[in-house]
């Protein structure tokens, strides 16, 4: 079964099963995240496509790990100034495992 879910103003492509990094969610490890904001649902060959929701659709999730991705680097130059600026980035993320995708 795949889904389309929203979390956090993003969407994502998720299957039972699979590990997704999103942004950083309030849960500690190992805690289970309901998400019920499931945009479109397909199952072999039966597909549900919300208005903006599926009804009675959701998302069981695990919190595996809380975490920060890859640094981002940011440079900024003026030519003929002598003006540089470096400025790094690491986006605080959530890793979810994908338990089980419902509906009823």
């Amino acid at each position: 079964m795949n889904a389309i879910i929203l979390i956090g103003g993003r969407q994502y492509n998720v299957n039972e099963g699979e590990k997704v990094f999103v942004n950083r969610l309030d849960k500690n490890v190992g805690d289970e995240v309901v998400i019920d904001s499931v945009l479109m649902l397909k199952k072999d060959t039966e597909t549900l496509i919300g208005r903006p929701t599926v009804k009675g659709a959701e998302v069981v999730a695990e919190v595996v790990k809380q975490t920060r991705g890859i640094k981002v680097l940011v440079f900024k130059r003026r030519a003929k100034k002598g003006y540089k600026k470096a400025i790094g980035h690491r986006q605080d993320l959530t890793e979810l495992l994908i338990k089980k995708i419902d509906v009823k």
